[in-house]
C-alpha cells in the first residue's frame, strides 16, 4: 500500500479498485460495476472470493463464521450488521456460511459459531468465539480499523 492510495475490493463484483487516500472512501464507488464499495451491510462471501477479500483490501477484514440453524448467529446478526454500519469505511465486513463454506470453516479451524476473525493484509490478527452484543463488538473491532 501506498501513501496515495490503497486498494478495495468491491462486495459486489469483486474487483480490485484503487481508492485515493485523501478522498472519502464512504463515498467511493466501484470502477467495475459503479455500485458503493461500502453500503453499512456485511457482505456475504463464498469461497471462490474469500482469499481475495482478505487478501487484496488495503483495510481490515471482519468475517463472521456462522450458521442458518446456529441461534446465537441470528442473535448476533443485527450487532455485527450495526457495527458494520457504523465502522465501515475502516473495516470490511464479511459473513461466511460455514454450512455452504465447509472447507474454510475447516482451514481457520472454526470449532464454534459465531466466531469472529479479524485479517489484516491477509494475515489473522484477532479471533473472537460466541455471540456479541453491538456495543462489545465494536469496541472489540474498533483498534483493528484502519
Amino acid at each position: 500500500m501506498n501513501d496515495t492510495a490503497r486498494h478495495i475490493v468491491c462486495p459486489h463484483c469483486e474487483a480490485i479498485n484503487r481508492a485515493p487516500a485523501g478522498k472519502n472512501p464512504g463515498a467511493a464507488k466501484c470502477g467495475q460495476c459503479h455500485k458503493p464499495l461500502f453500503d453499512g451491510h456485511p457482505a456475504a462471501v463464498r469461497s471462490a472470493s474469500f482469499d481475495k477479500h482478505v487478501a487484496r483490501n488495503d483495510i481490515p477484514v471482519a468475517v463472521d463464521f456462522w450458521a442458518e440453524w446456529c441461534g446465537p448467529c441470528k442473535m448476533m446478526a443485527p450487532a455485527y450488521a450495526k457495527t458494520a454500519a457504523e465502522l465501515e469505511p475502516g473495516m470490511r465486513f464479511l459473513k461466511l456460511d460455514t454450512e455452504a463454506e465447509p472447507q474454510l470453516a475447516s482451514r481457520y479451524k472454526i470449532r464454534g459459531i459465531p466466531t469472529t476473525i479479524v485479517f489484516k493484509g491477509g494475515k489473522e490478527v484477532a479471533r473472537r468465539a460466541g455471540a456479541m452484543d453491538a456495543a462489545t463488538l465494536s469496541a472489540w473491532l474498533k483498534p483493528f480499523t484502519a
